[in-house]
């Protein structure tokens, strides 16, 4: 047996409606995958409706499961409600919400604009709140009596890290809002916990954060005390193991699933520190043409 294997059986998840915002990518794409093999429908959101169709019909084949692409940006409540609805008339009713979206990027704070630390903001802080406020509400009006919040946090939403200023403070309140919210909706059936990963490479993610070269000459399996980054089953398990009834008495708790990383040195990206002025210009303009293309 392996840690690339997968844990739960194959009816863990049978009957349950899960929501995965920022689905079509990344570790979105691979916690869904997952939950469709488990026997959930998923319903995947984010911006980019063609990447999230052909996630779907991707995912729909390799597993025979039911997946629903929905475009919506968490950051506009109207369209989180819309995205809701959507799910219900197709699905009938929604058990899971998971809270995945994330925007990131690295840079000295002062460079950064308002603009640019409020589109963090916006996405990480405000889009959970958005989604976890829409979906709430509906639980709780309709009485449903079993459901799940889940969220994808950081290790430095404790600690704090310098040079991911913005998407560090916007963590730190998604954390923040999953301890308060699981005990205050607890009464109402709803448990609320929250995953934080360590180094968990991704395509587009790790070059938009890390790229060029910088990835080769920061290698993130160096911080860990395991000396390996995560594999995207790994963390496929244990959110499918916290969204499943076998953790019914799991409430308010935040995993970190790191490899030791965060004992070793709290703050992902303090090694930057390293970084001269120079390469901080060369980075900024590498990032901009990239979005530009």
């Amino acid at each position: 047996m392996s840690y690339t294997d997968k844990m739960l059986r194959d009816d863990a998840l049978k009957g349950k409606v899960i929501v995965v915002t920022g689905g079509g990518s990344g570790l979105g794409k691979a916690m869904t995958q997952y939950f469709l093999e488990l026997g959930a429908k998923v319903a995947i959101t984010s911006r980019d409706l063609e990447k999230l169709k052909n996630t779907a019909k991707e995912l729909e084949a390799a597993t025979g499961g039911s997946c629903l692409p929905i475009q919506c940006d968490v950051r506009h409540y109207e369209e989180v409600e819309n995205m809701l609805q959507e799910v219900l008339k197709t699905f009938g009713k929604v058990d899971v919400l998971l809270n995945n979206a994330a925007g990131n990027f690295i840079s000295p704070t002062e460079r950064l604009s308002a603009n640019a630390f409020d589109t963090v903001i916006d996405i990480v802080l405000k889009g959970t709140k958005n989604c976890t406020l829409a979906f709430g509400k509906h639980w709780i009006d309709t009485k449903q009596k079993s459901s799940t919040v889940l969220n994808i946090v950081t290790t430095y939403a404790w600690t704090g890290s310098a040079y991911v200023v913005p998407s560090a403070t916007a963590k730190a309140g998604v954390l923040a809002m999953t301890r308060s919210l699981a005990v205050e909706w607890a009464k109402y059936g709803i448990r609320t916990n929250a995953i934080a990963p360590g180094p968990f490479p991704t395509k587009g993610a790790w070059d938009r954060l890390l790229p060029g070269d910088l990835a080769e000459k920061f290698d993130m399996a160096k911080k860990v005390p395991l000396q390996r980054v995560g594999d995207h089953q790994e963390l496929a398990n244990l959110a499918a193991y916290l969204v499943s009834d076998f953790s019914a008495y799991v409430n308010g708790e935040v995993v970190v699933i790191d490899g030791g990383e965060w004992l070793k040195g709290a703050g992902q990206f303090n090694l930057l520190e390293a970084i001269p002025e120079e390469l901080w210009d060369q980075l900024e303009m590498m990032i901009k043409a990239k979005k530009n293309k």
